[in-house]
């Protein structure tokens, strides 16, 4: 089945068995490996992707579901000379570890953030209308999705942090 999509900003075309997930055609298809295979099962999202905007965990996600979309991974977020403001946050709180689940931490915090400016409500906001601040319990309740075997949450969350008050100035 034919299949196109934008894909970190590249027309990307595919004829695809219509079976295979978003996750695959990337890594296996477009050669794009940054998003990583964890659980398969939507557990972990080491897999997180932006389809139009908005975090998917891209192993639950078949890729012909995506005709027309616009895809983003994290090799469409920065490159090793110029890294994304998320990724050089990372790196200056030691939030990747061993490093696997790293992409899909920033790509979900991408998203994340993203969605706290619009004003989109978590389980633990204030209020379910206007922006709520993002506290520490703010941030680690909006990337529950997002698991790490190194338990480096705080470096991830205070990463976060630092982008989201960077942005607010």
């Amino acid at each position: 089945m034919k299949v196109s999509f934008h894909v970190n900003g590249e027309a990307r075309a595919l004829d695809l068995d219509p079976r295979v997930t978003l996750l695959d055609a990337l890594r296996d298809h477009l050669q794009l490996t940054g998003s990583k295979k964890g659980c398969d099962h939507g557990q972990c999202g080491a897999c997180t992707v932006l389809v139009d905007g908005r975090r998917v965990n891209s192993c639950l996600s078949l890729a012909v579901m995506h005709e027309g979309s616009e895809i983003t991974t994290i090799e469409g977020l920065g490159t090793p000379e110029n890294l994304n403001p998320l990724q050089q946050e990372f790196v200056s709180c030691d939030g990747y570890q061993c490093g696997y689940c790293t992409p899909g931490q920033i790509m979900s915090a991408t998203g994340m953030l993203a969605e706290a400016r619009e004003g989109a409500p978590s389980h633990v906001s204030d209020s379910l209308t206007g922006t709520s601040e993002l506290t520490d319990a703010e941030i680690a309740e909006r990337m529950s999705g997002n698991l790490c075997r190194c338990s480096a949450y705080p470096f991830i969350r205070e990463a976060i942090s630092r982008v989201a008050e960077a942005e607010e100035k």
